[in-house]
């Protein structure tokens, strides 16, 4: 019995040795590998950081693009200062000052006065730049029959926007109303003679040389209500008053 119990004691011990052996030189890599999962886990669970550095990345190209179209904005910006209407005023000062733009007048156009059918009782006055550098025709024009002795004044809702400027070889207009079309006005008479004037830069400042397109043969009859346009760029916008 004695011989027994020591060779089941010496039996238990050896396994027990054995055992803490195991655990001393690696043969518990499967306690180990039972915790590489939660590692494996966390190496899956890294992507997620990866990702929200990229999107954390996506703010900064909007930043970026906010930045651009800044700048975009503020380039249209110097664009619109340098090249928009400030720029055509100096343009306009530039031509005036260095004399490649003058006043249109009698000496470089051609003016004609036609009656027309409609409106009734109107005229058009037509001026064509027969020069060779652009003039303006200022205002409207100051109109005399024969030796009237007083001025025709122009309607101010036909005011244009802009003064009425003709390249060499284009045309200007102003309409004229001759005479009331229900007989209310005053001391009608014919003409035979029209003497146009032109106007300056300045209201009612000469202009330079007058005009003195013919009139038809039988004359033209106008009364007190004789009224004129402002210069106009079309045909249209002259008879449409």
């Amino acid at each position: 019995m004695r011989i027994r119990r020591t060779s089941h004691l010496l039996a238990l011990t050896a396994l027990t040795a054995l055992a803490l052996t195991a655990c001393e030189d690696g043969t518990g890599v499967q306690d180990e590998g039972a915790s590489r999962p939660a590692s494996s886990t966390a190496t899956a669970a890294q992507p997620t950081p990866a990702t929200d550095k990229g999107a954390g990345t996506t703010p900064s190209k909007d930043t970026a693009g906010s930045t651009g179209g800044t700048a975009g904005n503020t380039g249209a910006g110097k664009g619109s200062a340098t090249g928009g209407d400030t720029g055509a005023r100096t343009d306009d000062k530039a031509d005036t000052a260095s004399g490649s733009r003058v006043l249109c007048n009698g000496s470089n156009t051609e003016v004609t006065a036609e009656p027309v059918a409609r409106p009734l009782n109107h005229m058009l006055l037509t001026v064509t730049n027969t020069g060779s550098r652009t003039c303006d025709l200022t205002y409207y024009p100051v109109v005399r029959f024969d030796e009237m002795q007083w001025v025709p004044q122009a309607a101010e809702k036909t005011r244009p926007q802009a003064v009425t400027s003709l390249a060499p070889g284009e045309s200007g207009y102003a309409g004229v109303l001759l005479s009331a079309a229900d007989g209310s006005g005053d001391g009608g008479q014919t003409a035979k003679k029209l003497t146009v004037a032109f106007q300056g830069y300045t209201p009612n400042s000469d202009g330079g040389a007058s005009a003195t397109p013919p009139l038809p043969a039988k004359g033209l009859y106008y009364d007190s209500s004789l009224t004129v346009t402002y210069w106009q760029q079309g045909m249209d916008d002259a008879l449409s008053w």
